[in-house]
């Protein structure tokens, strides 16, 4: 690679499209991806050596790069990569380079040290049976022969981590290895099983780690040392020097969609850099997107099929509960076929789980003397009742089971689930100042749990939702569970996916139609996908499993599906309404989101991107403007528009060249947002 000796371009960690000159001092010779400091406005900053400078300036007014550092230079497939996901996601390079950059002092020795030198030699991996070992053989034959994607399509609890751990082992012989998981909650069991097939424990990368643990593992990252690192999304922009495998594990779950900041879904760019980088990745699941799924019926992805469980544990049974010809205790969620259900469970030593896709005590609280309902000064959202953390038992009777005022604990608060402001609870309506009125609607995990300790009395109950959510929290509660020392577990999503608990025998749903409603494009999607991973956490090993679905739609296709296990018509007539609608993976969609304090001024601007966007002879066809479900979030007025076009259409340079040109208040933002995940 030739050395760039007098003036070189310098991409920054920042919102920036491009680099800037700096001045290469007398005897510092500069490569292409490598890593030095600069002077930036007041400060200094990282920067990446782009290429050779323009020499648009005097070499008088370009400053001159203060240090070059001692690690690897960033490859040429890396800064490829780097460049095409700035321009598919519609994002300044820069910002994508931050996530290859995200800490400082880079240099800096820490007190914490980093596990290097490991004995590959020494790995015992788990007996696999034929059809693991079939499946693992076929994965190892794609290591070093260049790009490919492939699915690892199997069952809940047919052993699929064991299968890739076998992959994992054999890439580790030539490079490094990188496994995505999209929550941290999923990566504590993992750990534990990957530090005993292994005899080390992999660098760990996710919101969870501290900026000083972070440094380290960046360092041992960029140096190679790392072999093998597990992360949530961000991990996927780290400079591996070595990289020779690529495991996106859950591929469907939509946690790999970044929101904020740089917009981007982590499993397509996790394609996207094992094709520059010419490795195979391994997207993994139970339940695949239905994007993967096409694309593995159209011949672009490799399949590797799992269609039963590991060893004699058999797939769970499932019992569809029509919630129209059942009925409840007043204030009552769980039926009593589910309430039977449990007892039995527990009481035979066994272990069981209550899903509620909702956090916290009450979704609303309203006035029954006026009607005033409680909603967030900043959004356009309900407040959602919390009875406080460590609430002590409130002193029910079986005359006045979960009727108000019990709720309204001296801990109880109110909470904005979007901007997280909190208010404590009022004694007296604001609106019309009525004392003892005060009614919660419907039900999250803190009533659902209050409801269980009443019939289940000696039951020992935990919940696990995002509220408690911390590393430690987790920990304690995974842990707890193993031991049996937790006879019921509540929760929301966050006890859906991965987990494995050899006692567990029953599952109950208490709203199975909670995400069907609201016009999503992947409503029945993600639905299925998330009530088939968590009837898949039933019944794993000697212990028979038995799914309850409490549902008001038991005719929905969803559900339909849930109690057949017949996945491949679920699957079949989605992607035909897909194909009829004209909607992904048959076409592809942007979201164009206009935001700002003022109401005026985000309705004018999105009306003028709807007015020079698509028309007659466009091939871009345009939805909107119309207000976002969420039409006003953190104090911002939102509007949004939907682009959809063919899939031959670069619709990012469409919708780069749409709004680029426009000058809006400095007050609105526009944000672009390409394959849509959250239509919110």
């Amino acid at each position: 690679m030739e050395s760039i000796t007098e003036q070189a371009e310098i991409l920054l960690p920042a919102a920036v499209p491009h680099g800037f000159d700096y001045r290469v001092p007398a005897g510092m010779a500069l490569q292409e991806g490598d890593i030095v400091t600069v002077p930036f406005g007041r400060g200094q900053s990282l920067g990446v050596v782009w290429g050779k400078g323009q020499a648009v300036l005097p070499a008088s007014r370009i400053k001159p790069v203060i240090t070059r550092h001692e690690f690897p230079p960033l490859s040429p497939a890396l800064r490829q990569f780097i460049d095409w996901s700035a321009r598919y996601n519609c994002a300044p390079a820069g910002a994508m380079l931050k996530m290859v950059l995200p800490v400082n002092d880079i240099d800096k020795e820490g007190r914490i040290k980093m596990e290097t030198g490991h004995d590959l030699a020494g790995i015992e991996l788990a007996p696999l049976s034929d059809i693991q070992k079939n499946a693992a053989e076929t994965l190892k034959a794609r290591i070093g022969q260049g790009f490919s994607v492939t699915l690892l399509d199997g069952v809940t609890g047919s052993g699929k981590t064991e299968v890739y751990f076998d992959a994992i082992a054999q890439a580790l012989q030539q490079g490094q290895v990188l496994v995505l998981l999209p929550e941290i909650a999923l990566s504590i069991q993992w750990l534990d099983r990957f530090k005993k097939r292994f005899g080390f424990a992999p660098v760990m990368w996710n919101s969870g780690v501290t900026a000083a643990r972070k440094r380290v593992a960046w360092q041992a990252i960029a140096r190679g040392e790392a072999p093998v690192v597990i992360g949530a999304r961000s991990a996927l922009f780290l400079p591996y020097p070595r990289l020779a495998l690529l495991v996106v594990d859950e591929e469907h779950d939509s946690s790999y969609k970044q929101e904020d900041g740089a917009i981007y879904h982590a499993r397509d760019m996790a394609v996207a850099r094992a094709r520059f980088e010419k490795l195979p990745v391994v997207l993994v699941s139970a339940t695949p997107s239905l994007e993967s799924y096409h694309n593995v019926r159209q011949g672009k992805y490799g399949e590797i099929s799992l269609p039963s469980r590991y060893g004699e544990a058999k797939m769970p049974t499932v019992q569809m509960l029509d919630m129209r010809k059942v009925e409840l205790e007043r204030g009552a969620f769980i039926s009593e076929p589910l309430k039977k259900a449990l007892g039995e469970a527990i009481a035979s030593g066994h272990q069981a789980m209550l899903f509620l896709n909702r956090r916290g005590y009450a979704p609303l609280l309203l006035c029954r003397a006026c009607g005033y309902r409680f909603e967030c000064p900043e959004c356009s959202a309900w407040m959602v009742l919390h009875k406080g953390i460590g609430h002590q038992g409130l002193g029910i009777s079986e005359g006045d089971l979960f009727t108000e005022p019990q709720y309204l604990t001296p801990k109880a608060y109110l909470q904005c689930h979007h901007c997280n402001h909190r208010q404590p609870l009022p004694s007296t309506c604001p609106a019309c100042h009525a004392e003892d009125k005060m009614h919660a609607c419907g039900p999250g995990v803190e009533r659902v749990k209050e409801e269980a300790a009443f019939f289940l009395p000696q039951a020992r109950i935990a919940v696990m939702a995002s509220d408690n959510a911390g590393e430690n929290d987790l920990s304690d509660t995974i842990a707890a569970m193993e031991e049996r020392r937790i006879d019921l577990l509540i929760g929301t999503q966050m006890i859906a996916k991965g987990h494995h608990f050899a006692g567990l025998a029953v599952v109950g749903v208490v709203d199975a139609d909670l995400g069907l409603g609201g016009g999503d494009l992947r409503a029945a999607e993600r639905t299925y996908q998330l009530l088939h991973q968590l009837s898949g956490r039933a019944g794993r090993e000697t212990v028979p499993g038995t799914v309850y679905l409490q549902s008001f739609q038991p005719e929905h296709l969803v559900m339909k599906a849930l109690l057949s296990g017949d996945r491949e018509t679920f699957l079949q007539a989605e992607l035909g309404a897909r194909q009829r609608a004209k909607m992904p993976p048959f076409s592809r969609l942007a979201a164009i989101i206009v935001e700002g304090p003022k109401e005026e001024e985000v309705m004018k601007a999105a009306k003028i991107l709807a007015s020079v966007a698509g028309g007659p002879a466009s091939a871009v066809h345009v939805l909107g403007p119309a207000p976002a479900p969420l039409y006003r979030l953190s104090g911002r007025y939102r509007y949004r528009l939907l682009l959809r076009a063919e899939r031959n259409l670069d619709l990012s340079a469409y919708a780069r060249a749409l709004v680029e040109p426009q000058r809006f208040p400095a007050s609105v933002r526009v944000k672009i947002d390409i394959d849509p995940v959250s239509f919110l």
